[in-house]
Formats: structure tokens, sequence, C-alpha cells
């Protein structure tokens, strides 16, 4: 599938009463889904891509976020009672969707897995990045337009 069709299926979502649309073929997965303001999002699971990290697209026009959150790569427990959400790409950290929407999670905000913490912007496309753990957020690591490395500690999350 090329970027055309992809443009194409984007446009048909956006015309139409679809919430969803799936297709899949040969190893490629591409599934497309309103998001939030009803605004279609693109996401291909991280299972079916040779790439480590999830194929995401957004319309360029666009600022809504996908979820894409690796399986266990961001949640990282190293201090006892403690776990560290991590970076699962290079890109640049941000605290919420866009700069007039609250954080997405503050210091004493409680957690579950599915979470959104953040989003992480890599190549123009906005990442989120799901909690992965449950707890309650002690100590936000980075600050808000930060550049981040892969596997660098974002949030510290008290367990339980």
């Amino acid at each position: 599938m090329d970027l055309k069709q992809i443009k194409q299926i984007i446009e048909l979502i956006k015309r139409s009463e679809l919430t969803e649309f799936e297709f899949e073929e040969e190893g490629f997965k591409i599934k497309v889904k309103r998001g939030a303001g009803g605004q279609p999002v693109i996401m291909t699971p991280a299972a079916l891509s040779a790439n480590p990290f999830p194929v995401v697209s957004t319309p360029a026009q666009t600022a809504t976020p996908v979820q894409t959150a690796v399986p266990g790569t961001t949640a990282q427990a190293d201090d006892t009672g403690f776990a560290y959400v991590k970076s699962p790409m290079v890109g640049t950290f941000y605290k919420s969707a866009s700069p007039e929407t609250p954080a997405f999670v503050n210091v004493s905000s409680k957690v579950e897995e599915k979470t959104v913490v953040c989003i992480i912007e890599a190549m123009k496309i906005m990442n989120e990045i799901q909690a992965e753990t449950k707890g309650t957020v002690v100590e936000v690591l980075v600050e808000n337009g930060q550049p981040v490395e892969y596997g660098q500690r974002l949030f510290k999350v008290k367990l339980g």
C-alpha cells in the first residue's frame, strides 16, 4: 500500500460515518480509527513491521496524536516499589496534545497500563506514549519540548 492509497482511505473516513477501518495484506496491516475530535488517525502495529517502532501516520493538517506504545519497552522497574516510564524512541517530549490543553499527567496523577502520559514527536509524527504500569506519578523527569533519547526516563511512578 502506498502513501496515495493511505491518503485516499483518510479522505474516505473523513467523508463517511465510518469510525474504524482495518486492512491487512501480506504482513502489512493498517488500522484507521476516528480519534478524539473526529479526525482519522492511522496505526500500524510494530509486530507486523520490520521496524522496532510502530509506523504511525496522521494527516499533516491535524495534530491528533496516535497511540503507539511499544509493548514492554516504556515502563521499567528499576527501584523497589517504583517504575520508570522510558521513551521507546528518539524524539521531542510533549506533556500535552497541544499548548492549549492540560498535561496528560502531573505529579500525583494515577496511571493505569493504557494511560497516555505524554507525546513523543518523531519525524513530524505525534506518538502517544502509554504508562504500561499501574501506580502514581511521583516525578516528571523531562521538560516540555525537550529532546529525548531511546530508553531515557520520562516519569517515575510509584507502583500500586
